[in-house]
């Protein structure tokens, strides 16, 4: 057993298929591998159980609230190695903002889970990663598709059907994701409900719509896989019209993707629930990702992150090519 353990997670952005995945079309999520959680475990004597955050500092016994199902997590994961009195002091520190659909609860659970079996000197494969971090995810958002918690544990984007397996892909292509929030917190469950209301009020112009957004993330995952980054910026945009007339976008998310698309971006759309929340946008180098960051920035955007689209590893090679 060590003394002291990492684990490392990452936050995702749902690329295509908000809510359109709900009627069992598919969706693309991209993991944002340069927005970590890193979740460090050191063993203290005293047989305290400390938490440490940006957002709550105490004991384990009094993480409560939001936390509930990090709380549970770690009371499992100490059961599960015989030793649920062990004394550790354990920070997370984390870049993911919280409520803003970027994965922040999925990323915490992989990583604490990480930690652990790191702690404990134990091997960890993929299939028990997935199926501990479900603890936390089904207490944290009830009925979790696993979607968050398969993007915020993979190097690769997932491609997602409901009630199938979710699949991750390689993907071989340059370009950046610039993430823009409005400040304003995402409703996920209004969203989903006036998407609802829609459909009983319009079946058969609503079923249109979401068989289009299905049609698109396929078209998506070919566009990521081929390299086409000018089709799949079209894609997005046009998405993220379907979602406007399917009721879920705020005029703050609006103003984002027109500015966006104004500053050279490739495409842009909302991502997550909608009626709030954070935009994403397509560009086709560095130097245009800045340029719309700070494009977004004058017009409202509370933060902004730049991520590549592909891997690390795989940038450098595109890169060198």
């Amino acid at each position: 057993m060590l003394t002291k353990a990492l684990g490392q997670s990452h936050a995702k952005a749902i690329l295509m298929g908000e809510h359109s995945v709900v009627y069992g079309e598919p969706a693309i999520a991209i993991p944002l591998l340069n927005i970590n959680m890193i979740v460090t475990i050191i063993l203290r004597h005293d047989h305290q159980q400390l938490i440490k955050s940006r957002y709550y500092n105490g004991s384990l016994s009094d993480l409560a609230g939001a936390y509930e199902g990090v709380r549970q997590l770690i009371v499992f994961l100490l059961g599960k190695f015989n030793n649920p009195d062990l004394g550790f002091e354990l920070t997370l520190n984390s870049q993911i903002p919280q409520e803003r659909g970027m994965g922040s609860s999925a990323a915490t659970s992989i990583a604490v889970i990480r930690a652990f079996y790191e702690l404990f000197e134990e091997p960890l494969d993929r299939k028990t990663l997935l199926k501990m971090a479900n603890i936390e995810e089904s207490i944290t958002h009830g009925s979790p598709s696993g979607i968050d918690t398969a993007t915020s544990s993979s190097e690769d984007p997932i491609f997602f059907i409901k009630n199938q397996e979710v699949t991750p892909f390689k993907i071989d292509v340059p370009g950046y994701l610039v993430i823009s929030d409005t400040g304003i917190m995402g409703q996920t469950g209004l969203a989903v409900s006036a998407v609802r209301h829609l459909f009983d009020e319009e079946p058969s112009k609503t079923r249109r719509l979401i068989s289009d957004l299905g049609e698109a993330a396929a078209a998506a995952k070919i566009a990521l896989q081929t390299g086409d980054l000018v089709c799949l910026g079209q894609l997005m945009t046009k998405a993220h019209s379907h979602l406007r007339t399917l009721g879920v976008s705020h005029p703050h998310l609006e103003t984002l993707v027109k500015t966006a698309i104004e500053k050279n971006a490739l495409g842009a759309k909302l991502t997550g629930s909608g009626i709030g929340g954070s935009i994403i946008a397509l560009a086709k180098n560095l130097t245009d990702a800045q340029h719309i960051a700070e494009a977004l920035s004058e017009v409202g955007a509370q933060e902004y992150w730049i991520s590549p689209l592909a891997s690390q590893t795989n940038m450098e090679h595109l890169i060198n090519e």
